[in-house]
């Protein structure tokens, strides 16, 4: 017998003036063409879902988690179909632990928070990720 995987949905509106609303409530994300392309929102959210991976395996080990981070990328056209896509994505991420748990320990939950963060899992590009660790 096999057991269903759990399920995750996630939904937005764009609405005529391009400001975008979660499902979830809260407040909008407004267009601001000038300062935010698409392209910046695909990174801000693998980097927030990589720290998000993090904190989550930090919690079920009972290790707390300060944490940031930043992505870029580069958009080109793939070799493989010549289409415009990201080609490479890099993750930076300053993490500290509390308390600091030993260095194979750190090791697995980095491993784990690259690993479980499905927008990283996403996309076609394998994001590379740098972790400097206080």
């Amino acid at each position: 017998m096999s057991t269903r995987a759990r399920v995750f949905d996630f939904a937005v509106t764009v609405d005529e003036a391009w400001d975008a609303r979660s499902e979830r409530g809260g407040d909008p994300f407004a267009a601001d063409e000038e300062h935010w392309a698409p392209e910046h929102l695909v990174l801000a959210g693998l980097a927030r879902c990589s720290l998000t991976s993090l904190r989550y395996h930090c919690e079920r080990a009972a290790v707390g988690l300060t944490s940031r981070a930043s992505a870029r990328g580069t958009v080109t056209r793939r070799e493989e179909d010549g289409r415009f896509a990201f080609v490479e994505i890099a993750v930076d991420a300053d993490v500290a632990f509390d308390p600091k748990p030993d260095e194979a320990t750190v090791a697995d939950l980095l491993m784990k928070g690259e690993r479980d963060c499905f927008v990283g899992a996403s996309l076609t590009a394998q994001p590379s990720y740098q972790w400097r660790v206080a």
